[in-house]
């Protein structure tokens, strides 16, 4: 009778517990309002990395979850005893690791209306406005690029929210696969390739894997640092010379505004100049940089875009959005329909039989789709696009501001030029540290790649002893062998004070290094 009795009790709780009360909403929302707001108040006082162990929070937390409700207030009290640790403070001001994920007001209350509402607008009809107002934001934000008509409603092409660039990459090589072997036929899948750098986003790699594409046919083209790591359409050239020669089909070359380990710049002109001979879907991926470009002075990064069949970049990185909000561009929707879409009979409804609207279902992997386009449009109309320019700026003066600091002293490096807010550096070994090991070590002395090996090492010393203090957390990349610094300036709440501070940790523990 024990489970009887148990079952007896749950349906018979000694209060109604209605999981959608207004007022019990009301009430409760205010005071996750109010521990947020404390929370960003107070963020710069955590470690911005967490220090905490591996399994740390199930020693904390009980093993089942609980039987009967628990106050709103107990579960915070647990959010800041146990959880608050265990994060990473990404907005914290002292934030300057992998890429930004600048948050906002407007970007957050977006947010809470689209977890209020809770549409899931998969076509048209299941919430009209959801669609409608996806549709224009697009086509407002392609504005500010200074995108051409082609890839906008207003034009031949158009444009949709997704996930993340790793979504908007495998939707456009989904689309360039069909597409191709529709023309050469279905059973030519193992000829077809995919091009990218050795300094693309693993994304491309991933996409191509889940799309079928055998894992021996994708080209990671080489870059060199006399070209600061941009992909050659020199080189592209000959990979896909090569690749004919052999019998193989070029599909998809993945180029790229902003590359991760450095923010490198391909040469879209040239790149798209080289795939048109053959018909390859040019996709560019300007996730973190593509937000800068809505700047007029920035915009020549992404000259060229004419050319290309698809563009994307993440509104969650740069563009005070909270997570996920990624924008997608392409030239010919129809080619993502035509690969993505179904059409059950549970789906049929009279407005997409009238081919007069846009049903998002068909332009993305999944089926359910959130309502983004409700925090995008809060953010561009609670900034306007002034604000929103002059805050990407103040971020590039901060990082300009950074390398001059870097540039000073003697002991460090810029290791590539900064196109936007973002800093490569490194701690080099002196003139007078290398001739020293120069006679004590070897009769002709270390050559240039033993040095490097031994600046790597100091670099990574450096920065654990950086990020272990909490005090500033960075990241790190590897581009030409050569172990760099990232200084990703761009958290929102980041001002001067918090850059030059930043500085200050770097040079205190560079000085505590053993020589």
């Amino acid at each position: 009778m024990g489970s009887l009795d148990k079952d007896i009790k749950e349906n018979n709780l000694s209060f109604p517990l209605n999981p959608l009360d207004p007022d019990e909403f009301r009430k409760q929302g205010h005071m996750v309002i109010d521990f947020l707001a404390d929370y960003y108040r107070d963020v710069s006082k955590y470690p911005v990395r967490s220090q905490v162990e591996i399994g740390f929070l199930s020693k904390s937390l009980p093993e089942s979850a609980p039987n009967q409700p628990e106050p709103i207030e107990d579960i915070l009290k647990d959010v800041h005893s146990h959880i608050i640790p265990g994060l990473t403070h990404w907005q914290s001001p002292n934030y300057f690791a992998y890429f930004p994920s600048s948050g906002s007001t407007a970007g957050f209350l977006g947010e809470v209306l689209s977890a209020g509402f809770n549409v899931v607008g998969f076509n048209w009809m299941s919430s009209p406005a959801a669609t409608e107002l996806e549709s224009i934001i697009m086509d407002w934000l392609g504005k500010l690029l200074k995108l051409p008509n082609s890839f906008l409603f207003c034009g031949s092409g158009g444009g949709v929210l997704q996930g993340t660039t790793c979504e908007a990459i495998l939707c456009t090589l989904i689309a360039a696969r069909d597409k191709m072997l529709d023309k050469i036929g279905r059973d030519q899948m193992d000829k077809l390739v995919v091009y990218g750098s050795d300094q693309t986003h693993c994304a491309l790699q991933k996409a191509a894997q889940i799309a079928g594409i055998h894992f021996s046919n994708f080209r990671a083209i080489k870059t060199h640092k006399s070209s600061f790591f941009a992909l050659s359409p020199t080189e592209l050239r000959k990979s896909i010379e090569a690749d004919v020669a052999l019998g193989f089909v070029p599909l998809f070359l993945c180029a790229t505004v902003g590359t991760t380990s450095s923010t490198a710049v391909d040469d879209l002109s040239g790149l798209c100049r080289e795939a048109s001979k053959y018909g390859i879907w040019v996709h560019v991926d300007a996730a973190y940089a593509g937000s800068a470009c809505i700047c007029p002075e920035f915009r020549h990064f992404i000259d060229g875009i004419e050319d290309a069949d698809s563009f994307s970049l993440n509104a969650h990185k740069w563009f005070f959005t909270t997570l996920d909000c990624c924008c997608l561009w392409v030239k010919n929707p129809s080619s993502l329909v035509r690969a993505l879409s179904t059409n059950p009979e549970y789906l049929r409804n009279n407005a997409t039989e009238s081919n007069q609207v846009v049903d998002y279902k068909d332009w993305q992997i999944a089926l359910s789709r959130r309502f983004r386009s409700l925090k995008l449009w809060l953010v561009m109309r609670s900034y306007g696009v002034a604000n929103l320019r002059n805050f990407l700026r103040s971020h590039v003066r901060m990082a300009k501001d950074f390398e001059k600091m870097v540039a000073l002293d003697k002991r460090f490096e810029v290791v590539v030029p900064r196109y936007f807010a973002m800093v490569c550096f490194r701690l080099v070994l002196s003139p007078q540290e290398k001739q020293n090991r120069n006679n004590g070590n070897s009769t002709n002395g270390d050559t240039d790649q033993e040095i490097d090996h031994i600046n790597n090492e100091i670099n990574r010393r450096l920065l654990e002893a950086i990020n272990s203090s909490g005090k500033i957390y960075m990241t790190h990349s590897v581009i030409g062998g050569i172990y760099v610094l990232r200084f990703a300036v761009g958290a929102t709440l980041t001002e001067d004070q918090h850059v030059q501070n930043a500085w200050k940790v770097i040079q205190h523990h560079a000085d505590l290094l053993p020589q």
